[in-house]
């Protein structure tokens, strides 16, 4: 009798077993080409009128995404609805003429914005810079545990501080000087503008350079002419520096050159440590005048409640904002967004419909993201994080992509932030039942860690993934996929040529980007596993138990 009911027993398990990857499979196939191309086309259209918020492309965007949520069966994530209002400034700022000035005599002045992208930050209508000593301080940064401070003995209190982009250790070769190539936080713009104004400096100019930056001066050159999005604070931003922006290259050689000194030259100096900033011995004067808007934006969730353990999660983001209608290229204003972030949205909305297909529900629950304005510094997301729907210490983690490249099946699943936690070795084995290999970001050099929805659950200690097929095309090889991505960033990111073209877009690929994120987040929807980050990330103690 007893070897009967062990029988019994074993029968029960193996029927589970194979009944629940029934299952699975089944799910896997409920991601199809035809949806991804279908959400791309329509998200991707301009009809859209490139998804900006606070603008009528913002109305249609997350009333579509809604929809889109219902019919795949994802219940409101936000106490009975799918939006998350979210509370912003909308800041157009106009600069009437950047002039440099020595000992009271003008020197040259700077184009706006061809040769200097100048926004302000501040809540206010007018700003006004009269002769602000300009200084010279390295890459600005403060970094402890690198024994670094590119302010040490610089005394910048109401003066504009000139720095460098990304981190010494890109120009240098040596991978022992703060990360090598692959950028840290203190590489990020954001972070040389939050680090100035600590310093109590009157404003901070970025000197662009396009490997150090990750793209073009095109892109802060239209962020700047652009108004710019900001979450309202008690103190109006006067926490903030007065201006920030970029500098050209060009202009910047013209006005280093001025004193006698070469970009270049200066640049390998200031990737010594113990180099020290100096004063330029120039003034910087500008007008700024500023319009202001108040308003509310909206995050998009939806939530499939878990079966087991509801008040866990696994989260899926994707951001659903682009930069509406603006400069015109080409005859074309609309700035559509079709892969970014059109492909991701499509790339989550399929990830859902997958997990609703399911007939075992998860037993955690899955919740389907789309902050607003990432394209403003990841504002949505970084007030989810501040107001989530699961608490942080019991979301399991955070599953991201962005800007998923159409261009067909890929060899790689690329990592951004490889090495950082157990989800690397998750993906591995997602990989691997693709027949694909796992490989750290090629290009760690341009930050994108740090520029995209996952970076703020990250910041907050949730092991975050942002992962997809990026470098090695299974056709074409990996010379191939580089062309294709360097077209892409050089000619078509951040402008209007970012259309959805149905005879060039091949998602075959994004396709397998999406089984394999399903799969992850599956296999952590279905366990009791929490991944962690690993020791020296930097995230470990920012994890909540």
């Amino acid at each position: 009798m007893k070897k009967i009911f062990s029988f019994f027993i074993i029968v029960l398990v193996l029927t589970s077993c194979i009944s629940r990857k029934s299952d699975f499979n089944n799910a896997v196939k409920s991601i199809t080409i035809s949806d991804l191309e279908s959400y791309t086309a329509e998200l991707g259209s301009d009809k859209f009128l490139g998804r900006k918020p606070f603008t009528e492309g913002e109305a249609i965007s997350v009333g579509y995404l809604a929809d889109q949520l219902r019919l795949i069966g994802f219940e409101p994530a936000f106490d009975g609805s799918y939006f998350q209002k979210v509370p912003m400034v909308e800041i157009g700022s106009t600069v009437n003429m950047v002039t440099i000035t020595k000992s009271s005599k003008k020197i040259f002045t700077f184009n706006v914005p061809d040769e200097a992208a100048i926004i302000s930050p501040q809540n206010k209508k007018d700003i006004v810079i009269d002769k602000s000593e300009m200084l010279f301080a390295g890459f600005g940064i403060v970094a402890p545990e690198y024994g670094w401070n590119d302010y040490a003995d610089l005394d910048v209190k109401g003066k504009t501080v000139i720095v460098m982009v990304n981190d010494p250790g890109l120009y240098t070769g040596d991978s022992l000087l703060f990360k090598g190539r692959e950028m840290t936080y203190y590489g990020r713009w954001t972070y040389k503008y939050e680090e100035a104004a600590r310093q109590g400096a009157a404003g901070v100019i970025i000197i662009h350079e396009a490997e150090g930056a990750g793209y073009q001066y095109t892109i802060p050159r239209k962020s700047s002419i652009s108004p710019r999005l900001y979450i309202q604070s008690a103190d109006s931003n006067e926490s903030l520096c007065q201006f920030t922006g970029w500098f050209s290259s060009q202009a910047a050689d013209r006005l280093f050159n001025s004193t006698g000194y070469d970009v270049n030259n200066l640049r390998m100096e200031a990737c010594k440590k113990g180099f020290r900033g100096f004063l330029l011995g120039m003034e910087i004067s500008m007008n700024i005048n500023n319009s202001l808007r108040y308003d509310k934006s909206a995050n998009v969730a939806g939530i499939l409640i878990g079966s087991k353990n509801p008040d866990e999660a696994v989260i899926y983001t994707a951001h659903w904002d682009h930069f509406g209608i603006g400069e015109k290229e080409n005859g074309d204003s609309i700035y559509n967004g079709a892969v970014d972030n059109g492909t991701s949205m499509a790339w989550a909305l399929a990830i859902g419909k997958a997990f609703t297909s399911l007939k075992n529900k998860p037993e955690r629950s899955i919740i389907l993201l789309f902050p607003t304005a990432e394209e403003q510094g990841l504002i949505g997301s970084e007030y989810y994080t501040e107001h989530p729907v699961v608490p942080l210490n019991k979301t399991v983690a955070c599953l991201n992509n962005d800007g998923l490249l159409p261009i067909g099946r890929m060899k790689d699943v690329t990592i951004t932030g490889y090495g950082l936690s157990d989800l690397d070795s998750l993906t591995r084995i997602a990989a691997a039942s693709q027949d694909r290999y796992v490989m750290a970001d090629p290009e760690s050099h341009t930050g994108m860690f740090f520029r995209s929805d996952h970076f703020p659950f990250a910041a907050r200690g949730v092991p975050s993934l942002y992962a997809k097929g990026n470098t090695e095309s299974l056709e074409f090889g990996k010379d191939w996929a580089t062309e294709q991505r360097k077209n892409y960033i050089e000619n078509i990111y951040h402008r209007p040529s970012d259309n959805y073209v149905p005879e060039k877009f091949n998602f075959e690929g994004i396709s397998e980007d999406a089984a394999l994120a399903f799969r992850i987040g599956y296999d952590l929807a279905n366990s009791d596993y929490y991944p962690e980050w690993k020791s020296g990330s930097g995230f470990k103690r920012l994890r909540i138990k």
